[in-house]
């Protein structure tokens, strides 16, 4: 049960007190009146007692009474009719409602915060109102009248005949035939005589008189003289007096009119909710069910000349009633002041009156009566009583069992006399227990509790368990436990078999706030719970909501049992009436069940609170309780979503029309998917048009990714970084066109103004019934600011186009695209675009459904992410600014377009294809700095500037060439030498592998593109070097001629998708030749090229074959000198899967030496194999060398011997740097360039194709090819989670140093030897060696080494070598050094000399050992005897 003001020991005391009458003359009725007070009324607020009482029970023990209070009142001998105290409860509790502003109770019990109210005072009002309007009954005597007063004025004639008069009346009413009720406690009840004096008019000597002579007649005890109304007219305008009536009566008549209107709106509304006409309900007996506002005028007693009011006695029953209620009812429209004749004097005079009253008059009264009656008992009962156990005990009879309530007979009907002596116990218990004496009551209530039952008396037996257990509970020190099973004995015999639930309802509470006191909240729910039942709404109502309140209060609160039972509560207040109790239980109830998966429960709640609410004039709870059962995903039949959608849509139209100039309200449907809104910021792109193809760009219906967007924004940068002098911008804000929610949208967006912004909004409609949604716009808001300055200032006020915008200056401001009809089906979501040129909310428009329609908005309301970057943020949950639908609109950019002709789908690997692009400007405004980027500048080129214009050849014109060609006289492999051509890879736009290498800017006419118009430039196309579909990004970057603040530039980006298959496969080798220069002070220079070509086409695009029409090298050390290939070999045509292999002889370029300012150039030679030359030092040939040359060193890094298209001023190493020296030997540095043709047959035409193949040689020995087919997947890379200790110094390997010297044999090939003349033949051998490092090398020549193998002493023989047979020698850099060595022979044959070893190392490189050098080729010897 919900807390308490009172305590539950205060609240028995002040549920049973003593009851004392009242009767007044008409003189006395009239005094009080002057204060709208009657005299019971007049005394109300002081009839507790502020001072302890004493009297002495029948053991003559003194017994102190506490903070007793009485109950004065008007006499009624009519008993309340059910109907009016059914209505009285009702006001009660309707008039009790909680206080606005109140704090409420919050309960955490597991996940749930409850906020409930502490406190019910509607419940303690009903309990109060309800133990007060308790008829009196003969099987009790707490309600009955102990005393009477007697009230008669001084301003009478005669005041003693007055009072005989109302005596010889209390007589009658008591002792009188004619009246039963009220009931009386004993037959000489005591009567105490009031002389009421009234200051302001009477003679206070006559009314001292009067007095005196009163108590002469009555004694000191039984009368006593009352001064009031000392208060004067012009005392009570200035002094303010309190008015201790108020919390007994009515506060106020403000509130007494809204409830006299709220109780006959709650009549009609009632009648419409159950489709009751208002002339139906007027004549509906409501009074039966406890709801009529009409006073019903009872049956009085018979006229009495005393009495002026033939109903007053009853009224002020009534009132007496009424005395609880917080706000009462009165007649509309009046206004009343308590008190107004009073000053505080007289306050003190009325509250010594009680006192004296209650000690000197009532108190020994009841002490008297408490021994009488024990004599009584004593005298009467003893014998019988002796007699009756001695007769029990004769016959075997102890104790008499007690017999369960289904056992004893219905005798609730059995009535004792009233001088029976167990109606005398009873009496004396009831005596006891008003004074507080709870252990004298407990054992007569306890003695009357067996006698009653011997008997079988059960209504009596009741009563007697009843106040038993309650004075067992009051008992001081608690002497014994509190029977709980007395009450459920009572309350049970009182509903079933007395039939009299209102006995039993009164149990039910008495016992339930104890239990509650003992924190037995289970036990006081299960009581509550079974008082429920089908004859009172309003009871079973407030019983179901104590109920809940003690599952709530549990030491484990039982939350769901809280809210099940609440909501029990709430439809019983509502078949009751109370709707406002009903409403704020389900509310309550709400808290439980929403968000927890119990949908049709919410939906049941949230309906219900939707027409609690609508009824009680509360339209907006009940719109937001209609839409939240809209809004959840709703597991209701399509025919209840349609109920529930026509309740929706009545309530807001009601709404709607009651505040139409209000701005538009929210909808609950369709639901938009706040999250998914996608904003698109780009114009209407021109399709393709015959071979032209648009460039892809941007559009809505591109999914969104992740890399692919990095990779674009790496692109921007790139580019941004290069135009601002290689540093990117802090301002720098990268270009997004589409945003959605995986986008960053932390910054606001920029639009160009009179451009359009498309808005994409997903609906979604979660209800099974169709919706058709009409006239969609979006709402906008635009501010006009000023970015020039550091704040941007607004300009003017922002202007709208919901309301406040004119209609002319919204369409010259901003256009909005309305969309007349939407058509939903159930459970659809549905995608809707919005046009408008520059700028928003979401107008939904009307929403109709089965005939009904609406007009209203939705906000689009999107969360940004959250934020985790500082600590405090990782602490809480804080979302960022999502400003996707707050775009800043910049004055007017340039628009780009562009066009792709004759752009291919399909290329061989490596093919070069010519096409064309068409940049157009369609905006207002001239366009510069035209650049494009991309990851793969190797796939196309622009064409340089700087190249030579070299005349296209007839057969270059005829067959379309790519390339640019001269016709040769020669038609085989030239032998006489290549072409040579130098040329700068910065003519090339070849910068290294920096941020520029991807970055080409576009020529354009003056560098300027004016609006609106358009220019085409070739562009040349190589396939890529891996088979397979490649997508190829593009990011075009532009600027504006005038620089505005926000956007410095824009970005067109196309995607292109190409598909290479198979064509060449190029493997290349380099050998160092075995010829050595003329003379000793010449280098070495030149080098065997060995280049195998294989068919590697499978034939899927038709090719039939290929030619190699021409070898071309680039390098800034060698160039290829001429072809080595017998000159009627014809090789260079190969079908499917043929190979060939080419093989050139390499110079080392000699102009290097000449001018130094060649070490930037590289060196094109170009040898023929066909009849027209390539110029391969001119587009496209040397672009796409560089461009492919460039990106590979840019996958791969800056390695040792990579191409450096940067200033080369680390040619030479030092000496001491052993690793690049030794390097350096055997590195070459050589590119191959392989052109060629192929013929193609498709749709029975017959294409040539042409490409080229790019070879890096970088080692001798090593050989290199093109690109592999398929790329090796890269190892993995283990994580290291510690340094590690710096590498060590890396040494040359056993190969590189094996490279260091070149060896020469210098011999005769044939020699003959008259060996019968002469057994040994010697033969002169020169040695050659070469050091072909840049350091000086210390060299051992073996020639000791002889083949120990079978093989080779077979296949040779075997020789000797005379004279020295090691030597050491030193050799400087680049030095040539011969030996002269002498063979010995003993037999005529073939030999090889080849089997010297050479050992070398660095000279004074003490830790480093010799390494042996290469072995030359075999070098054969023929001796021939004659």
């Amino acid at each position: 049960m919900a807390q308490c003001v009172q305590s539950v020991q205060e609240f028995i005391q002040d549920s049973f007190v003593p009851m004392v009458a009242v009767l007044c003359s008409e003189d006395a009725d009239r005094v009080t009146r002057k204060n709208n007070l009657n005299f019971s009324e007049l005394l109300r607020p002081f009839c507790r007692l502020t001072s302890e009482g004493h009297l002495r029970d029948p053991n003559n023990q003194i017994q102190v009474v506490k903070n007793l209070k009485i109950c004065v009142s008007n006499i009624v001998t009519e008993p309340p009719q059910q109907a009016v105290t059914r209505r009285l409860l009702s006001e009660v509790v309707s008039a009790s409602q909680p206080a606005e502003g109140l704090v409420a109770n919050v309960i955490t019990a597991g996940d749930y915060d409850l906020n409930i109210s502490a406190t019910t005072p509607w419940f303690e009002a009903y309990r109060e109102t309800f133990l007060q309007s308790m008829p009196a009954s003969d099987h009790e005597f707490l309600n009955h009248y102990l005393a009477c007063m007697l009230v008669a004025t001084s301003h009478e004639t005669t005041p003693v005949e007055q009072f005989q008069k109302l005596s010889q009346e209390q007589h009658r009413i008591q002792h009188g035939s004619e009246c039963t009720y009220p009931k009386w406690f004993i037959p000489n009840t005591l009567k105490y005589y009031v002389l009421l004096h009234d200051v302001s008019e009477g003679e206070e000597q006559r009314a001292e008189s009067i007095y005196e002579d009163m108590k002469q007649r009555y004694g000191t005890q039984g009368c006593y003289l009352l001064k009031i109304n000392s208060r004067t007219s012009a005392q009570s305008s200035d002094e303010q007096i309190p008015d201790p009536w108020s919390q007994y009566l009515n506060k106020s008549n403000v509130q007494n009119q809204e409830l006299y209107d709220e109780g006959l709106t709650g009549m009609v509304n009632n009648s419409v909710e159950n489709n009751i006409s208002t002339s139906e309900a007027d004549e509906i007996d409501i009074s039966a069910k406890g709801f009529s506002l009409i006073d019903v005028t009872p049956k009085t007693y018979n006229d009495h000349p005393l009495r002026l009011d033939q109903n007053r006695a009853y009224m002020d029953g009534i009132d007496t009633l009424r005395a609880p209620i917080s706000e009462g009812k009165k007649v509309p429209g009046t206004t009343s002041t308590h008190g107004a004749c009073l000053t505080l004097n007289d306050h003190d005079r009325i509250r010594q009156f009680i006192q004296e009253f209650t000690f000197r008059g009532l108190l020994p009264h009841i002490e008297k009566n408490i021994r009488q009656l024990n004599d009584q008992l004593v005298s009467r009962k003893g014998l019988s009583r002796s007699l009756f156990s001695a007769t029990k005990k004769w016959f075997g009879g102890g104790k008499v069992p007690e017999k369960s309530i289904s056992e004893l007979k219905n005798t609730a009907g059995l009535l004792y006399p009233p001088e029976a002596p167990e109606l005398q116990i009873r009496k004396m218990a009831d005596l006891c227990f008003l004074v507080q004496h709870y252990d004298l009551a407990y054992s007569c209530y306890h003695t009357a509790k067996k006698d009653f039952l011997n008997d079988q008396a059960m209504l009596y037996a009741a009563g007697a368990l009843e106040m038993a257990a309650v004075s067992a509970f009051l008992q001081p020190g608690a002497p014994r436990p509190y029977p709980a099973h007395y009450m459920d004995t009572a309350i049970q015999t009182y509903r079933d078999v007395c039939k009299n639930m209102v006995l039993a309802e009164r149990c039910a509470l008495l016992s339930a706030e104890i239990l509650k006191s003992q924190a037995k909240y289970s036990e006081a729910a299960t009581l509550l719970i079974k008082m429920t039942s089908e004859d009172s709404d309003l009871r079973s109502a407030l019983l179901l909501e104590q109920a809940a309140h003690c599952f709530i209060n549990m030491r484990s609160p039982m939350v769901r049992k809280f809210a099940f039972h609440v909501i029990l509560a709430g439809h019983r207040f509502s078949k009751a009436g109370q709707k406002r109790h009903a409403l704020r239980c389900y509310c309550q109830a709400m808290q439980v069940y929403r968000g927890k998966g119990w949908s049709l429960a919410e939906d049941h709640i949230n309906f219900t609170i939707g027409r609690q609410s609508f009824t009680l004039r509360q339209p907006e709870n009940a719109v937001s309780a209609f839409r939240h059962i809209l809004l959840n995903d709703s597991n209701q039949a399509a025919s209840q979503q349609a109920s529930f959608l026509r309740e929706y849509l009545y309530v807001y139209k009601n709404v709607s029309q009651a505040s139409p100039e209000a701005s538009l309200p929210q909808l609950p449907l369709p639901c938009v998917q706040s999250s998914a809104t996608r904003v698109f910021f780009g114009h209407n792109r021109r399709l393709a048009e015959g071979e032209k193809q648009a460039a892809s760009h941007v559009s809505l219906d591109q999914e969104y990714d992740r890399e692919l967007s990095q990779q674009w924004r790496e692109l921007e940068e790139q580019v941004v970084a290069i135009v601002n002098r290689g540093v990117l911008p802090v301002t720098f804000q990268p270009t997004q066109y589409c945003l959605n929610s995986q986008t960053d949208n932390m910054r606001f967006p920029l639009a160009v103004v009179e451009e359009p912004i498309i808005v994409e909004v997903v609906f979604r409609n979660p209800l099974k019934v169709p919706l058709v949604l009409t006239d969609l716009s979006l709402l906008w808001k635009f501010s006009m600011k000023d970015f020039t300055q550091s704040q941007g200032s607004e300009l003017k006020e922002a202007v709208s186009n919901e309301r406040d915008v004119q209609e002319s200056f919204q369409k010259d401001l901003i256009t909005t695209e309305v969309i007349s009809e939407f058509y939903m089906n159930p459970e659809e979501a549905k995608v809707v675009d919005y046009l408008l040129p520059c700028i928003f909310f979401l107008n939904l428009g009307s929403v109709f459904s089965d005939g009904m329609f609406v007009r209203g908005r939705q906000d689009l309301e999107i969360q940004g992410p959250r934020l985790n970057g500082t600590k405090e943020e990782k602490t809480s949950v804080r979302h960022g600014p999502d400003r996707r639908l707050d775009p800043i609109i910049t004055p007017p950019m340039p628009l780009l377009e562009v066009f792709f002709i004759n752009f291919p789908t399909a290329l061989l690997c490596g093919e070069i294809r010519k096409a064309y692009v068409e940049f157009a400007n369609v905006s207002k405004v001239p366009l510069t700095g035209l650049r494009v980027v991309s990851k793969r500048p190797e796939f196309f080129t622009f064409g340089s500037h700087a190249s030579a214009l070299t005349p296209l050849s007839p057969g270059a014109s005829e067959n379309c060439s790519a390339y640019k060609t001269v016709v040769t006289g020669s038609s085989g492999p030239s032998s006489s030498g290549a072409a040579a051509t130098l040329v700068s890879p910065l003519d090339f736009g070849a910068r290294g592998d920096g941020p520029q290498s991807g970055v080409v800017e576009i020529p354009l006419p003056d560098s300027v593109l004016q609006p609106g118009a358009s220019i085409q430039l070739p562009m040349w196309l190589r396939g890529p070097d891996r088979e397979g579909v490649h997508e190829i990004n593009f990011l075009f970057y532009y600027e504006s001629t005038e620089k505005t603040s926000k956007m410095s530039h824009r970005v067109l980006r196309h995607t292109a998708i190409i598909c290479a298959s198979r064509s060449l496969g190029i493997r290349a080798t380099a050998c160092r030749s075995n010829t050595l220069p003329k003379h000793s002070e010449e280098h070495d220079s030149s080098m065997l090229v060995f280049v195998d070509v294989e068919n590697i086409n499978t034939n899927e695009a038709g090719v039939r074959e290929f030619h190699i029409v021409q070898v071309s090298s680039c390098s800034k050390q060698w160039r290829l000198h001429n072809c080595v290939n017998p000159v009627g070999d014809k090789d260079s045509k190969l079908t499917s899967r043929e190979r060939g292999k080419l093989c050139f002889r390499a110079t080392k370029c000699r102009n290097q030496e000449a001018t130094s300012n060649t070490t930037e150039k590289y060196t094109f030679a170009d040898i023929n194999l066909g009849h027209e030359q390539i110029i391969s030092s001119t587009t496209p040939c040397a672009d796409f060398f560089f461009r492919g040359c460039q990106s590979t060193e840019a996958k791969r890094g800056s390695t040792s011997g990579g191409l450096s298209f940067g200033p080369s001023g680390s040619q030479t190493d030092s000496e001491g740097d052993i690793t690049s020296v030794v390097r350096k030997c055997s590195e070459v540095d050589l590119n191959i360039i392989v052109l060629w043709k192929a013929y193609v047959v498709e749709d029975n035409k017959q294409l040539i194709l042409e490409g080229q193949l790019h070879v890096t040689l970088q080692t001798i020995g090593k050989e290199a090819c093109s690109l592999s087919q398929k790329e090796e997947a890269q190892e993995m890379v283990l994580l290291k989670f510690r340094p590690e200790l710096p590498p060590p110094l890396v040494r040359p390997s056993l190969e590189q140093l094996s490279h260091l010297i070149k060896t020469n044999l210098h011999y005769p090939e044939s020699y003959d030897h008259p060996f019968p003349q002469k057994s040994l033949c010697m033969v002169p051998v020169t040695l050659t060696l070469s050091n072909c490092s840049m350091a000086d090398v210390d060299v051992i020549i073996d020639l000791r080494h002889k083949a120990t193998s079978p093989e080779m002493l077979e296949i040779h023989g075997s020789f000797t070598w005379l004279g020295q047979t090691q030597y050491k020698l030193p050799l400087k850099a680049q030095e040539v050094h011969k030996l002269q060595l002498t063979a010995c022979f003993i037999h005529a044959g073939v030999y090889n000399l080849g089997t010297h070893r050479v050992f070398a190392k660095i000279a004074n490189q003490g830790s480093m050992c010799e390494t042996s050098q290469q072995s030359s080729m075999p070098a054969l010897i023929v001796i021939n005897s004659i």
